[in-house]
């Protein structure tokens, strides 16, 4: 479909070549009930930990076979482009699909059994399914982001939905009013450092992202002159779709479920977590004379224009032009060429998070590369930046403030 406007006397027009593929995204959702049908047609038990197959092995090779989309939509057709709402059915269509998938999974977590699956599953296998459920759940996160910057109500709505399956709703706030104030800077939990492994991270940007949620609503609460102790809390009403989902999955199925949720909710975040590691690996804005930070630009963000990830994560990986215009949809996100690029797609940097020395290989001379070879301009780990220090330059003991 052509998209096109008239500006001062001439028309521009302009095809999204992805436009069909964005539905790819509720593909997603579908891994558990795939996990059935491959299981009903082989009976081979592996088939449940298909889940981490196709976010780490086949989203991968999709990113190599599908190569690179660098196309930008023209600015005069941002708007009309945003106004599109097939995609906004595109996001809207994850929910149910992922509602059903983990309602599913409750029942055969709880020992059910459907045409195909004629025994309670075993441990292994339950344990197999909760990952898919994670992976899914992780997903889930980003399809959250995406919805939760919106402006329309029942969108934003629509996120704390998609977070409930993780128990993690609290990032709704934080991501949208903490990380996105204090992007790229020491004091944001959801920034890695260079030099900080994704072990480090998690507990890091855990802890940090809901102690920060907490303390935005706390305040916001005390201008108002009242209790943060509300439902009109963002974090209380977030997390209260979780007590309603979890509680009415554990009265409908048996509380044997509980730890394959948690271990999937724990997947999940863990999912969520690393992509954040990915995207401002060792990038740090500048402190201004007045003790500001200079405004986010694009040299902030990891980008990545891999089409097997942006068409399955709706674009996040563009996400420069996201942090610079947090409400745009996904479908008009563009590419900078001043953006640092990740040698492939998310999925795929993932799993060389797995390894720190792998990771440190592969990106820590980017990061220089980023910074002209200067390494107090990054956003140094204080762990390691004496070793860094020692090995690329010298500098001044402020240029960690902040950082402990």
């Amino acid at each position: 479909m052509t998209i096109s406007a008239t500006v001062d006397g001439r028309t521009v027009e302009w095809n999204d070549r992805k436009r069909h593929l964005w539905i790819m995204g509720a593909i997603i959702p579908l891994i558990p009930l795939t996990m059935w049908g491959m299981y009903a047609a082989t009976g081979w038990s592996g088939v449940w930990f298909f889940g981490p197959f196709f976010v780490f092995v086949l989203i991968p090779l999709f990113d190599l076979m599908a190569g690179l989309d660098p196309n930008n939509p023209p600015d005069e057709l941002i708007e009309a482009l945003e106004e599109d709402r097939y995609y906004r059915w595109v996001t809207y269509a994850f929910i149910p699909l992922q509602l059903v998938g983990f309602i599913w999974g409750a029942y055969l977590l709880g020992g059910g059994t459907l045409p195909g699956i004629p025994d309670p599953l075993s441990v292994l296998e339950r344990i197999g399914l909760a990952t898919g459920l994670g992976m899914v759940a992780g997903i889930g996160i980003n399809t959250a982001h995406e919805l939760g910057h919106k402006k329309e109500e029942h969108e934003r709505w629509f996120a704390r939905i998609a977070l409930a399956q993780t128990f993690y709703g609290h990032f709704y706030i934080e991501h949208n009013r903490g990380h996105h104030v204090r992007v790229a800077t020491p004091e944001d939990p959801a920034s890695s450092r260079l030099g900080e492994t994704v072990w480090e991270f998690m507990p890091r940007t855990v802890l940090g992202s809901l102690k920060s949620a907490w303390s935005l609503e706390k305040k916001r609460f005390a201008r108002l002159g009242k209790s943060p102790f509300s439902l009109r809390n963002d974090v209380i009403n977030a997390w209260a779709f979780s007590v309603v989902l979890w509680g009415a999955l554990t009265v409908a199925f048996g509380p044997e479920i509980l730890p394959y949720l948690a271990l999937q909710a724990v997947l999940g975040i863990w999912l969520l977590e690393s992509v954040n590691f990915l995207e401002h690996y060792g990038m740090k804005r500048r402190k201004l004379e007045s003790g500001r930070y200079e405004r986010v630009n694009p040299s902030h963000s990891w980008n990545s224009n891999n089409i097997g990830t942006n068409v399955l994560l709706y674009h996040l990986q563009r996400h420069s032009d996201h942090h610079a215009n947090p409400t745009r949809r996904y479908q008009a996100l563009r590419d900078f060429k001043e953006a640092p690029v990740l040698p492939t797609g998310y999925a795929g940097m993932i799993v060389a998070t797995w390894i720190p020395a792998v990771w440190r290989r592969v990106m820590d001379q980017r990061v220089l590369s980023h910074y002209d070879g200067d390494v107090n301009q990054a956003n140094l780990h204080p762990r390691m930046a004496d070793r860094y220090r020692a090995r690329y330059g010298s500098a001044t003991a402020t240029d960690l403030e902040g950082a402990a």
